[in-house]
């Protein structure tokens, strides 16, 4: 092997057969070649390929650590609130899950921007207002409006940690566009570890009853609940410094079910058609396609991140263009529902909501729509595709303070 490497040093092609026909012994081979012959600049890009380390985990540094464990610790204080005397804690969980954890991501990416003593003293101020706002409402189980604040609160606390992670480059689409396949990377990351959680947990409960002692009920209140806030954070901190850690999963995973989803949708837009039966009196009907919206979003979005669709794959492409156009037409039929729901039984709190963001949605999509068409003409790349979901995501923001401060007041918290 060695004389055959020596021999065919400046033939790239017949180097690369070689070290296909054995991989395990042209290294050694070559690592003999390329002691002998370190000018050759052939070899050293083989020795580079062959030999170059990948780097190691990062955890960032000692000052780091000890501010992301200090945030786990003050989340987990928070969450312990629920275990005082005469806490409500269904209605505490309600109100202030979101709280355990996003106001602590923000403090993450604020400490790791270096962000403006304006800008945190803006962050902070609105976090705590929104937190005395909901601790505050009406206890009322029955009104459509507070319960729509308790589903929305958590989009604008969202966007308030798009705003932190964004730093002093709000208006950046590129830094948007990270911030998008962040969240991906941090969904994927948080369930590892919580699943590694459970793990752990399943084997301590097997190992406390087999001395006969149930500790369960005092292990989730007293010692796994410091994992709500704890989890989401320790994700974030392992992703922002290992950006290479999973960032390929997400990608994976939408190219995957991007098939599935089209093949599910054409076969249940034909059977609505052949069928005829419409949804119209279905109250949920548009809060599902909502999800059904900004899963396709999410779809697309992740599917094109780290491998651009055009002319190398152009099949993807045409997929995702006919995913789209599949969800605007089932998404039409769910929009004119609902206009014959306000039409037949009037405005209340919950359709107005849902419309809103369901228009909202739905726009963004038919932007993404016309990007994809001009990608499958050709006449474009899918850098405008990510562009359109990111320079749209203040608007959902604006849409989520709505619901969460005007829309109760409209309706006198009913």
């Amino acid at each position: 092997m060695k004389n055959e490497i020596l021999h065919n040093i400046d033939n790239p092609a017949q180097l690369e057969k070689l070290y296909r026909k054995d991989k395990t012994g042209f290294k050694q081979a070559f690592n003999q070649v390329f002691a002998e012959h370190r000018d050759n600049v052939s070899l050293q890009f083989w020795d580079t390929r062959l030999n170059y380390t990948e780097e190691k985990l990062s955890i960032g540094s000692q000052k780091e650590i000890g501010f992301v464990i200090a945030l786990a610790i003050i989340a987990g204080l928070i969450a312990n609130i629920s275990n005082l005397p005469n806490i409500n804690i269904e209605l505490f969980f309600t109100r202030n899950t979101a709280f355990i954890i996003i106001p602590f991501l923000s403090a993450y990416f604020i400490f790791k921007q270096q962000l403006l003593l304006k800008t945190k003293i803006i962050i902070g101020s609105i976090i705590l207002l929104l937190a005395c706002y909901i601790n505050f409402l009406p206890n009322n189980p029955n009104s459509s409006s507070i319960n729509l604040v308790y589903i929305h609160l958590p989009i604008l606390l969202w966007s308030i940690l798009g705003y932190a992670y964004l730093g002093n480059d709000f208006l950046s689409k590129e830094k948007r566009i990270n911030f998008l396949k962040f969240n991906g990377d941090l969904l994927i990351m948080s369930v590892i570890i919580m699943l590694s959680c459970i793990l752990f947990t399943v084997i301590t409960f097997g190992l406390f009853n087999l001395i006969g002692i149930k500790i369960e009920n005092f292990y989730v209140q007293y010692i796994a609940i410091w994992g709500m806030g704890a989890i989401p954070l320790f994700a974030t901190f392992m992703v922002y410094n290992n950006p290479n850690l999973i960032n390929k999963i997400t990608p994976l995973i939408a190219k995957i079910f991007t098939p599935l989803v089209f093949i599910n949708l054409f076969i249940y837009l034909v059977t609505l058609i052949y069928t005829g039966k419409y949804p119209h009196n279905d109250r949920n009907l548009l809060l599902v396609y909502n999800l059904l919206l900004v899963a396709v979003l999410a779809l697309i979005f992740f599917s094109i991140a780290e491998n651009k669709i055009g002319k190398e794959n152009y099949f993807s492409a045409l997929l995702l263009f006919g995913l789209s156009l599949l969800t605007i037409i089932i998404n039409g039929i769910a929009l004119s529902a609902i206009v014959f729901r306000i039409l037949e039984l009037g405005i209340t709190p919950n359709r107005m909501a849902v419309l809103g963001g369901n228009i909202l949605i739905f726009i963004n999509l038919i932007m993404v729509f016309f990007d994809l068409l001009k990608v499958v003409r050709k006449q474009s790349d899918s850098i405008k595709v990510e562009d359109s979901i990111a320079k749209y995501l203040p608007v959902y923001a604006v849409w989520a303070a709505v619901v969460v401060l005007i829309i109760p007041i409209l309706f006198s918290w009913k």
